[in-house]
């Protein structure tokens, strides 16, 4: 029986309730809508020590709880689009000034003259105030709103206000101590800015040699794992806390992690399924509602706290939204976000209590405010996610009517099975959860072992596609040539489009595409790509596209630019179009009107027998992109017949990628229409 004596000291024990908590409290709560981060919140603080006592806060709720809550800030930078970021940056830092400021006011005013409090006090009570943490940012998953620009604004407003929370807690507790030297303000600023410059300067070349040299996804994931822990580390060494430096790891590894990888699925999964989970539990095993029957005046402390961090909170959201002349949704998830009081708050209050500045009533009210405040958090949030993704799909429903796309991976080589498929992951609609379709084809009946090489690269092709969370279509066929197996499938399963890798000639008398290809290009009108990629797709440092004169008039025309442009946003790289200046204005149009939201560039390319000089523009990082055309088509000149060769010649070292769009009689879809006709 004393296996089964509280509290539980098993470690095997904890660790299954606590999974127990993570399983079944969203579960629960779900059916009494209830958001499932306010369970694992009142799960804790049930099963702890100020609860039913069945588990103790030990040593392994305080480690995963930081990894958790690391996690958080990890997950948060690398969800950001950065040219977003970019574009609402004096949004982003407007909000956190606000967020600041506002309750900077609110604090010092209450400590002052509400609890009667010392100006020191006062102000460490105001910077508890004006931190906040995440905590509802793993429900904006649920709805597909985290690209939406108030949840940016917020990410870029949190990261403001507790830098300068974090930053006024070391003042502060350095004027308490009598350590305000010139010492001081040198670990402050000056180690601040190295520590900066190593981050971004370092972490990107390592990234790059890394993933470079190893295509391995688990060992890409533990190596990421380990620069945010690192740099969690280097910001706790300079006396900042460790969510400064993962969220500064997440902005800087951002753009080599894309949305739909097999990196960045396991980084979500293992986060919002272990780590996160567990920091809210144990941020619930804090809790003690006991402190609410301490006497009036603990009452009058929790109740200033609560009521004044939280409508700061809304002020400063309602200033935000008149300001940028937002909507009363995004109004509400800005302040939803930004509501929850925990790891910031909770390590103000634990420091200025242990240094003597604030009082055990204040470090009691700190916890009643974390689980007051991310109850009206986890609320707001979720309604707010709700009403912003019916703004978000009615703005969808307003663009291109997009079909069900269809893209087919013919497979043969293992050396570019990787590369073609995270080809196509990124250039897919990431908004679809639409299949892929992997090919192999054997040409002789009973060649066992062309079978068996084929279920091998098929099952290779599931096992990336999945680790993205994409399923695939495996198709295994038996044809008389490659070229026509292609074709047949094609044909039976209304493919919209092929990727395929570019040949590698074995004889002397191979052409430049290879018999299989020429086959496929001849034998359908569907849009091909025809890679070669030396390097992985997510470290593409630009896309370089060479367009033809009349591109715009092809049947394919918007869909090449929508996958070109889904490939842009999922990197987060720069795209350059070097076209005349019709098919210019044409790009534009597309660009501006579908919302697409890239960095795009665009250069004049007048003659197409120019297209040898673009050797001094494309670099060994770069996607070489050229939109090439069938015969017959409106954008083919003979220019195109010496295409091979200035391939062979000048861009054998780089990365390549052929498109060939859609031509005449391409599937009924407003993709596959000509501009003039959408026009």
């Amino acid at each position: 029986m004393s296996h089964f004596q509280l509290p539980i000291e098993s470690p095997t024990l904890i660790f299954s309730i606590v999974l127990a908590i993570i399983l079944f409290a969203p579960l629960l709560l779900n059916k009494l809508r209830i958001p499932h981060i306010v369970g694992l919140i009142l799960a804790g603080m049930l099963i702890g020590p100020n609860g039913f006592g069945i588990v103790l806060s030990d040593r392994s709720f305080e480690i995963f709880g930081k990894v958790g809550l690391l996690y958080l800030m990890f997950l948060a930078s690398l969800e950001m689009n950065l040219l977003d970021f970019k574009q609402n940056k004096t949004r982003g830092i407007t909000f956190g000034l606000l967020t600041f400021s506002v309750q900077m006011i609110l604090g010092i005013l209450a400590g002052l003259y509400i609890l009667d409090f010392s100006i020191i006090a006062s102000v460490l009570l105001a910077s508890m105030f004006a931190s906040h943490t995440l905590i509802t940012y793993p429900l904006l998953y649920r709805y597909g709103v985290t690209k939406q620009r108030s949840v940016t604004i917020t990410i870029s407003g949190t990261i403001i206000t507790d830098l300068f929370a974090l930053i006024l807690l070391a003042i502060i507790v350095g004027i308490h101590k009598g350590e305000m030297t010139g010492w001081f303000w040198f670990k402050l600023i000056g180690l601040f800015a190295s520590y900066l410059g190593f981050i971004i300067f370092t972490f990107p070349r390592l990234v790059k040699y890394f993933f470079k040299k190893y295509d391995d996804n688990i060992l890409q994931f533990i190596f990421i794992l380990s620069l945010m822990f690192l740099s969690a580390w280097m910001a706790e060494i300079i006396g900042l806390e460790g969510i400064i430096g993962a969220f500064l790891a997440g902005i800087v590894l951002n753009r080599y992690i894309p949305k739909l990888s097999p990196l960045m699925n396991r980084i979500e999964f293992v986060g919002n399924a272990l780590f996160i989970p567990y920091f809210l539990i144990g941020v619930g095993m804090l809790i003690d509602l006991k402190v609410l029957f301490n006497g009036i005046d603990a009452l009058i402390v929790v109740a200033t706290m609560t009521v004044l961090a939280i409508f700061g909170k809304w002020l400063a959201a309602f200033f935000t939204q008149k300001i940028f002349k937002m909507n009363k949704n995004e109004r509400q998830m800005i302040f939803g976000l930004s509501n929850s009081h925990a790891a910031a708050t909770l390590a103000v209050a634990l420091i200025g209590h242990k240094v003597g500045i604030l009082n055990l009533d204040v470090m009691n009210g700190a916890i009643i405010l974390i689980l007051i405040s991310c109850t009206v958090s986890s609320f707001v949030t979720e309604k707010a996610a709700k009403q912003l993704a019916v703004e978000q799909h009615d703005d969808e429903e307003m663009s291109i009517d997009r079909q069900n796309e269809r893209i087919l991976i013919p497979i043969a080589n293992p050396a570019t099975v990787q590369n073609l498929v995270n080809l196509a992951l990124l250039m897919k609609d990431p908004r679809k959860k639409s299949r892929l379709y992997a090919l192999a084809i054997t040409t002789q009946e009973n060649d066992a072992r062309g079978l068996s090489v084929a279920s091998k690269l098929l099952e290779k092709v599931a096992q990336i596609a999945s680790a993205a969370d994409t399923y695939v279509k495996r198709i295994s066929r038996i044809d008389v040539n490659v070229a026509s197996g292609i074709i047949h499938t094609v044909q039976e399963k209304d493919i919209t489009e092929i990727i395929v890798g570019l040949h590698q000639k074995a004889k002397i008398v191979d052409s430049f595409f290879g018999s299989m290809t020429e086959g496929v290009l001849n034998g359908t009108n569907r849009m091909i790509t025809i890679a070669k990629c030396s390097i992985p797709s997510s470290m593409f440092s630009r896309i370089v596209v060479a367009v033809p004169a009349k591109a715009e008039l092809e049947t394919g025309f918007l869909l090449w630019v929508d996958r070109l442009a889904n490939m842009t946003r999922q990197i987060g790289c720069r795209i350059i179009f070097y076209a005349n200046k019709e098919s210019e204005e044409s790009l534009r149009h597309v660009i501006k009107s579908q919302k697409y939201n890239i960095r795009a560039e665009f250069e004049l390319l007048d003659d197409w027998d120019e297209l040898e000089t673009l050797t001094n523009v494309v670099i060994a990082d770069d996607l070489f992109v050229i939109i090439c055309a069938r015969k017959s088509s409106n954008s083919f000149s003979p220019a195109f017949e010496k295409l091979p060769q200035q391939l062979s010649k000048y861009f054998s070292e780089n990365n390549i990628a052929l498109i060939y769009p859609t031509q005449f009689g391409g599937v009924d879809s407003p993709l596959y229409c000509s501009l003039d006709d959408r026009l």
